[in-house]
């Protein structure tokens, strides 16, 4: 026979329920500041073969909640890219928590595939990724794949945590997770827990033009147990 306090504590188990996995009692919402919003405008015509993307929004993002006392693991350590002489700014910009949208504020790497490297100096268990590439416009970068390694080459132990590459451009096979516009919410990838010292992103150009563009990446974790 359930009680009322069975009850209670299967709604409680419910409430758990949060972001597609389970809330730990020990979680709690990682303090993300929004930048103030640089863009104007709706979404340019895409001409077809775009693929599948997620529809624009202007609501806030839901609260996502990681264990209690995650930070940006990634404010202001040291960058690498594939392009090591950026057309526009520096690579210090990617993690030095300027997410302003004004002219100034973000890298211009070469049109292609490019890459840029975070290493967060130690090992680390990392619950959330959120990329701002550029939100002056609702554009939508190509090919966006967010990997985590231990090694810095990315030759073994790669752990692929998002992928919305829809044509294998980049050779790392079919990506599952959607296309999105560029917002001054950044994007945000749930990465589980996954652990790694170094964070790798890549893109191939964006809706607008052939350039890759970055203007702040956050990776919000913990140093991981030894």
């Amino acid at each position: 026979m359930f009680t009322r306090r069975h009850i209670t504590l299967a709604a409680a188990g419910l409430l758990t329920l949060v972001m597609g996995g389970i809330a730990r009692a020990e979680d709690a919402p990682i303090e993300i500041k929004i930048p103030k919003v640089a863009g104007i405008g709706t979404p340019r015509n895409f001409p077809p073969g775009l693929g599948r993307y997620e529809k624009p929004t202007t609501q806030p993002r839901p609260a996502f909640l990681a264990p209690k006392g995650c930070t940006n693991l990634a404010l202001k350590r040291p960058v690498t890219s594939s392009d090591a002489a950026p057309i526009i700014g520096k690579l210090e910009q990617v993690t030095d928590g300027d997410k302003d949208g004004e002219e100034g504020s973000w890298v211009e790497l070469a049109p292609g595939t490019q890459w840029v490297q975070i290493d967060l100096g130690q090992p680390a268990q990392i619950y959330a990724i959120v990329v701002w590439h550029y939100h002056g416009e609702p554009r939508v970068y190509k090919s966006v794949i967010a990997q985590v390694s231990d090694d810095a080459a990315f030759v073994k132990g790669v752990q692929t945590v998002f992928n919305n590459d829809q044509d294998k451009s980049l050779g790392m096979g079919l990506g599952e997770d959607l296309q999105y516009f560029e917002s001054n919410q950044g994007k945000l990838m749930d990465t589980k827990g996954v652990k790694g010292r170094y964070v790798r992103l890549w893109s191939r150009g964006n809706t607008t033009d052939d350039q890759n563009h970055y203007t702040e990446v956050e990776v919000w974790g913990l140093p991981a147990a030894r």
